[in-house]
């Protein structure tokens, strides 16, 4: 069975996509760039395309030949630089829904969300309903599920949040600690999806895949804390959910940027509400109740990677603000103290020509502190700094030697910047 699935190489997607290929499905995955899924599971055949932009039956159509199951397990959670909820969610879907019954496509199967209503309070669910409303519409063999706080051995999403949460060294600080959600192992969505795809569960059906039990959002931190094996908090502090604007408004502004930070508006949105839903029906189908919280840790040991993984969701903003404001102030103080900045290459260049390389250099710096700060150019920004830097050692040693010395330390502080940039470039990833 060829089996297309879609977000082939996502937190989902991917763990869905090895899971079919051990089942002996023919995987062909889809998602904006097939040179990543090749790279990560090298046994699927990999199209590179953005759903938003596949509109049209037309569009989908050669992306369906002999495929004979769809899996749906793309979504974005706010729109921002680099996602349409619209397109992802609604659009997209309707369009491949009618390109599937004219291909002759057996089975849909759909990762939906618990609470994607029509009258949601979030985009994300609303979207996410429209999508849903227009597979039951169709002709499909369709199955929709509905996983709670998914934990997986990847992180992206709620499981990243979880660990960056749980990774803050000494104080456990939350803003929802109350609001409850059902956790799901990832391997509980996959066996579903494996299920369905074999036509194995009930047909034209929704299922929430969910433990049986509800945690508070700070019980729930507490075993990602023990699970990871970092000490307990010295202090815990429950907050009003005020408290957290101001982190929740920078990371809408870093999503307008392109970055996917699972503090935005959205997740809390969603996370206040409660991420709850009726694991009943799912029972009945597989005849047992889903893995709880406690045996979905225990099944997947923390190493060494997750402590570092927990840790570094705290440090790259930090490392990504503090590196482009480096580059952005020190292009302005260029620009507002041309003259004195000139004086060093007037006696090498003349007094016009002393300016203007300063006012270049400093345009090309307030370049590198903006594209750091832009997801899509924050590597190359980054790489092209550590370049810049070196450059600007190179020239200020030939044209100023005496400043190696200078008990401010003015050319030794550019190598650690230099430093803080290959950090970044390394831990800037896509999933």
């Amino acid at each position: 069975m060829r089996v297309l699935v879609l977000g082939g190489y996502g937190f989902i997607g991917a763990e869905i996509s090895r899971a079919l290929i051990d089942a002996g499905r023919e995987v062909v995955g889809l998602g904006r760039d097939a040179a990543f899924g090749r790279r990560i599971i090298p046994e699927a055949t990999w199209i590179g395309s953005d759903i938003g932009a596949l509109t049209t039956p037309a569009a989908w159509a050669p992306h369906l030949r002999n495929v004979a199951a769809v899996v749906n397990a793309a979504g974005a959670l706010q729109d921002g630089a680099r996602d349409s909820l619209q397109g992802v969610h609604e659009s997209g879907i309707a369009a491949l829904i009618e390109a599937a019954e004219a291909a002759g496509v057996s089975r849909f199967i759909q990762i939906s969300a618990p609470g994607a209503r029509f009258d949601a309070s979030t985009a994300f669910l609303r979207t996410k309903a429209a999508g849903d409303a227009s597979l039951r519409a169709s002709r499909l063999d369709w199955v929709i599920f509905k996983p709670g706080l998914v934990i997986g051995r990847n992180a992206y999403g709620g499981t990243a949040l979880l660990r960056l949460l749980a990774g803050l060294p000494g104080v456990e600080a939350l803003a929802l600690a109350d609001a409850k959600a059902q956790t799901v192992s990832i391997d509980d969505v996959t066996d579903a999806v494996t299920r369905a795809v074999a036509g194995g569960v009930p047909m034209r059906a929704d299922y929430d895949l969910v433990e049986d039990r509800a945690h508070a959002l700070g019980e729930i931190v507490a075993a990602m804390r023990r699970w990871l094996g970092f000490r307990e908090p010295v202090l815990r502090l429950r907050l009003p959910r005020w408290a957290a604007a101001p982190v929740i408004f920078i990371a809408d502004v870093a999503g307008a940027l392109g970055w996917r930070s699972p503090l935005r508006s959205t997740a809390m949105t969603v996370m206040a509400a409660g991420v709850v839903g009726d694991p009943a029906p799912w029972r009945a189908v597989i005849g047992r109740p889903l893995n709880s919280l406690e045996a979905t840790l225990r099944a997947m040991p923390a190493t060494a990677q997750e402590r570092l993984y927990a840790r570094a969701q705290l440090a790259l903003p930090v490392m990504l603000l503090a590196l482009g404001l480096f580059w952005l102030v020190s292009g302005a103080m260029g620009l507002v103290r041309l003259g004195a900045a000139s004086a060093h290459l007037v006696p090498l260049a003349g007094e016009a020509a002393a300016k203007a390389l300063v006012g270049a250099a400093s345009l090309l710096d307030m370049a590198i502190g903006a594209g750091v700060l832009v997801r899509r150019t924050a590597r190359a920004a980054a790489l092209l700094s550590i370049v810049v830097a070196f450059g600007y050692l190179m020239a200020g040693t030939i044209i100023e030697p005496a400043l190696w010395l200078d008990p401010l330390g003015v050319y030794v502080k550019i190598i650690p910047a230099m430093a803080l940039a290959a950090a970044t470039a390394l831990l800037i990833g896509e999933r």
